[in-house]
Protein backbone atom coordinates (compact mmCIF):
# COMPACT_ATOMS: atom_id res chain seq x y z
CA UNK A 1 0.00 0.00 0.00
CA UNK A 2 2.68 2.54 1.01
CA UNK A 3 6.05 2.80 -0.70
CA UNK A 4 8.59 5.43 -1.50
CA UNK A 5 10.20 8.25 0.39
CA UNK A 6 9.01 11.82 0.92
CA UNK A 7 10.46 14.87 2.59
CA UNK A 8 7.95 16.86 4.64
CA UNK A 9 8.06 19.41 7.41
CA UNK A 10 6.45 19.82 10.78
CA UNK A 11 5.37 23.19 12.11
CA UNK A 12 5.76 24.64 15.60
CA UNK A 13 2.39 23.23 16.65
CA UNK A 14 3.44 19.69 15.74
CA UNK A 15 1.37 19.54 12.55
CA UNK A 16 2.74 17.36 9.79
CA UNK A 17 1.27 17.77 6.32
CA UNK A 18 1.13 14.56 4.31
CA UNK A 19 1.96 14.59 0.59
CA UNK A 20 -1.12 14.46 -1.64
CA UNK A 21 -0.52 10.87 -2.73
CA UNK A 22 -0.34 9.58 0.85
CA UNK A 23 -3.21 11.78 2.00
CA UNK A 24 -5.47 10.50 -0.78
CA UNK A 25 -4.60 6.88 -0.01
CA UNK A 26 -5.32 7.37 3.69
CA UNK A 27 -8.63 9.05 2.91
CA UNK A 28 -9.65 6.13 0.70
CA UNK A 29 -8.41 3.36 2.97
CA UNK A 30 -9.39 4.64 6.41
CA UNK A 31 -11.25 7.94 5.95
CA UNK A 32 -8.19 9.71 7.37
CA UNK A 33 -8.24 7.80 10.67
CA UNK A 34 -4.72 6.70 11.57
CA UNK A 35 -2.74 5.44 14.53
CA UNK A 36 0.76 6.65 15.37
CA UNK A 37 3.09 4.74 17.68
CA UNK A 38 6.79 4.32 18.37
CA UNK A 39 9.16 1.91 16.71
CA UNK A 40 10.80 -0.22 19.39
CA UNK A 41 14.01 -0.76 17.41
CA UNK A 42 14.64 2.66 15.90
CA UNK A 43 14.12 6.31 16.84
CA UNK A 44 11.19 6.75 14.50
CA UNK A 45 7.41 6.59 14.56
CA UNK A 46 5.06 4.30 12.68
CA UNK A 47 1.87 5.65 11.13
CA UNK A 48 -0.80 3.03 10.38
CA UNK A 49 -4.21 3.30 8.73
CA UNK A 50 -6.67 2.44 11.51
CA UNK A 51 -7.66 -0.95 10.04
CA UNK A 52 -4.00 -2.00 9.70
CA UNK A 53 -3.26 -0.94 13.27
CA UNK A 54 -6.24 -2.94 14.53
CA UNK A 55 -4.66 -6.07 12.98
CA UNK A 56 -1.34 -5.31 14.67
CA UNK A 57 -3.01 -4.63 18.00
CA UNK A 58 -5.10 -7.82 17.78
CA UNK A 59 -1.92 -9.81 17.19
CA UNK A 60 -0.17 -8.12 20.12
CA UNK A 61 -3.04 -8.53 22.54
CA UNK A 62 -3.45 -12.16 21.45
CA UNK A 63 0.07 -13.00 22.64
CA UNK A 64 0.31 -14.73 26.00
CA UNK A 65 1.77 -12.02 28.19
CA UNK A 66 3.25 -14.31 30.82
CA UNK A 67 6.71 -13.45 29.46
CA UNK A 68 8.07 -10.07 30.43
CA UNK A 69 9.36 -9.46 26.88
CA UNK A 70 5.85 -9.76 25.46
CA UNK A 71 4.43 -7.42 28.10
CA UNK A 72 7.17 -4.92 27.33
CA UNK A 73 6.39 -4.95 23.59
CA UNK A 74 2.67 -4.58 24.35
CA UNK A 75 3.32 -1.69 26.73
CA UNK A 76 5.55 0.13 24.28
CA UNK A 77 3.55 -0.30 21.08
CA UNK A 78 -0.02 -0.27 22.37
CA UNK A 79 0.75 2.13 25.20
CA UNK A 80 2.17 4.73 22.82
CA UNK A 81 -0.48 4.19 20.14
CA UNK A 82 -2.32 7.43 19.50
CA UNK A 83 -5.45 7.80 17.39
CA UNK A 84 -5.18 10.71 14.96
CA UNK A 85 -7.33 12.09 12.18
CA UNK A 86 -6.23 13.97 9.11
CA UNK A 87 -7.61 17.50 9.13
CA UNK A 88 -9.15 19.18 6.08
CA UNK A 89 -5.67 20.17 4.86
CA UNK A 90 -4.26 16.64 5.16
CA UNK A 91 -2.30 17.27 8.35
CA UNK A 92 -1.98 15.34 11.58
CA UNK A 93 -0.84 16.72 14.89
CA UNK A 94 1.96 14.60 16.30
CA UNK A 95 1.79 14.63 20.11
CA UNK A 96 4.81 16.13 21.85
CA UNK A 97 5.64 12.88 23.65
CA UNK A 98 5.98 11.09 20.31
CA UNK A 99 7.85 14.01 18.71
CA UNK A 100 10.32 13.92 21.59
CA UNK A 101 10.78 10.15 21.34
CA UNK A 102 11.69 10.32 17.63
CA UNK A 103 13.59 13.61 18.03
CA UNK A 104 11.43 15.20 15.35
CA UNK A 105 12.22 18.75 14.34
CA UNK A 106 11.34 20.77 11.24
CA UNK A 107 12.53 18.36 8.52
CA UNK A 108 11.06 14.87 8.36
CA UNK A 109 11.29 11.80 6.15
CA UNK A 110 8.23 9.65 5.46
CA UNK A 111 9.17 6.15 4.38
CA UNK A 112 6.51 3.85 2.96
CA UNK A 113 6.72 0.34 4.40
CA UNK A 114 3.80 -1.50 2.89
CA UNK A 115 1.08 -1.38 5.54
CA UNK A 116 2.55 1.61 7.37
CA UNK A 117 4.62 4.77 7.01
CA UNK A 118 7.72 5.39 9.10
CA UNK A 119 8.23 8.98 10.28
CA UNK A 120 11.88 9.98 10.77
CA UNK A 121 13.87 13.02 11.75
CA UNK A 122 15.61 13.78 8.43
CA UNK A 123 19.10 14.10 9.93
CA UNK A 124 18.70 10.87 11.89
CA UNK A 125 17.37 9.10 8.77
CA UNK A 126 20.38 10.23 6.73
CA UNK A 127 22.73 9.05 9.46
CA UNK A 128 21.06 5.62 9.72
CA UNK A 129 20.87 5.26 5.93
CA UNK A 130 24.59 5.88 5.65
CA UNK A 131 25.42 3.38 8.36
CA UNK A 132 23.15 0.72 6.83
CA UNK A 133 24.66 1.16 3.38
CA UNK A 134 28.20 0.94 4.79
CA UNK A 135 27.44 -2.06 6.97
CA UNK A 136 27.98 -5.72 6.22
CA UNK A 137 24.21 -6.21 6.42
CA UNK A 138 23.70 -5.00 2.85
CA UNK A 139 26.49 -7.25 1.61
CA UNK A 140 25.04 -10.27 3.41
CA UNK A 141 21.54 -9.95 1.92
CA UNK A 142 22.37 -12.59 -0.68
CA UNK A 143 22.80 -15.10 2.14
CA UNK A 144 19.24 -14.66 3.43
CA UNK A 145 17.07 -17.64 2.50
CA UNK A 146 14.00 -15.36 2.58
CA UNK A 147 15.46 -13.33 -0.29
CA UNK A 148 16.80 -16.20 -2.39
CA UNK A 149 15.86 -15.71 -6.02
CA UNK A 150 14.70 -12.16 -5.34
CA UNK A 151 16.52 -9.57 -7.44
CA UNK A 152 17.48 -6.53 -5.38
Amino acid sequence: MFRGINKVSIDGKGRMALPTRLRETLQQVCLGNVVLTIDIREKCLMLYPLAEWEKVQATLTGLANVRSEIRTVQRLLIGHATDLELDSQGRVIIPKLLRDFAELDKKLILLGQGNKIEVWNEALWNERLGSWLESDVVNSLDDLDELSGFAI
